[in-house]
């Protein structure tokens, strides 16, 4: 069976599947996106996703395509098309096309929105979570909004271009006060040296992840307490375990942090107990 994508109001083959040359998404990154766990074929962290999203298109002057309740219609037809249980969804909204110009277009331009769905082995990702994987550190050379989620990508493409080379997944970016702010595609974690559960709070114009939100809604029922302080390369490297959070990675622990182990170098209990209790509430809520 063949993949599908819903591209401007239309279902067509993935092969198939185009947007037009002057696209201002495609030209100047004019657009935001957003991406969904799969979980049986439901939408996971539904209300954090949204509100992400209409807030990003906010800040870029950006209308919502569509009302969400017809957004849900159209996301969840897509994974209905694709025949995926367990996977990822990616939904991108732009400004539409116009005459390549970087001030906006005059006059009323549809948004662009483009959405399609993967497959994920949910086995593989537990074996490789069961393993742990490896971050590298790069220093941070983004511009000051990555609190919205825009599609310009190139320094994260980069820094995760440096971590495949070096055997890792994931590169923490490091800020100039030597403070990790969070991963490429992820958010970061340690438990420190005291036990102590840390990552970055958001006022530092980082992504408002919305799986670290979940997990720390998770954490607060569980009674765990978080201090969102930022740490150091040097902290995470004498922690006592260290974690990512994101849609695609979930909860995943990290054993090593430039090539230096994190606690004993394998995976640590407190990771795995968050992992699953993530999981188990995501399934729980998707819709």
């Amino acid at each position: 069976m063949g993949r599908y994508a819903y591209v401007n109001g239309s279902f067509v083959r993935h092969g198939d599947a185009s947007v037009h040359i002057e696209d201002r998404g495609y030209q100047l990154g004019d657009a935001v996106y957003e991406v969904w766990a799969l979980f049986d074929g439901k939408l996971a962290d539904p209300e954090g996703h949204f509100a992400r999203l209409e807030r990003s298109l906010g800040e870029l002057r950006i209308a919502m395509p569509m009302t969400r309740a017809a957004l849900t219609i159209v996301l969840r037809e897509a994974v209905r098309r694709n025949r995926v249980r367990e996977g990822l969804l990616y939904l991108q909204v732009g400004r539409g096309v116009a005459p390549r110009n970087h001030a906006f277009p005059d006059g009323d331009v549809p948004p662009s929105v483009v959405v399609t769905v993967s497959a994920v082995d949910r086995a593989a990702t537990e074996a490789k979570a069961a393993k742990g994987v490896a971050v590298i550190t790069t220093p941070e050379n983004r511009w000051g909004r990555c609190d919205i989620k825009t599609v310009g990508l190139l320094p994260n493409a980069l820094a995760k271009q440096a971590a495949k080379e070096r055997g890792a997944v994931e590169a923490w970016f490091v800020d100039d006060l030597g403070f990790v702010t969070e991963g490429a595609s992820s958010n970061a974690w340690i438990v420190d040296a005291e036990g102590r559960l840390r990552t970055r709070d958001t006022n530092a114009n980082i992504l408002r992840g919305v799986t670290r939100f979940t997990l720390l809604d998770v954490l607060r029922e569980e009674g765990m307490e978080v201090d969102e302080r930022p740490f150091t390369p040097a902290e995470a490297k004498a922690a006592k375990e260290a974690f990512i959070t994101g849609a695609g990675s979930l909860v995943l622990p990290v054993i090593k942090v430039d090539d230096h182990p994190v606690g004993d170098g394998v995976v640590g209990p407190m990771a795995m107990k968050l992992r699953r209790l993530y999981i188990e509430r995501a399934r729980a809520t998707a819709i």
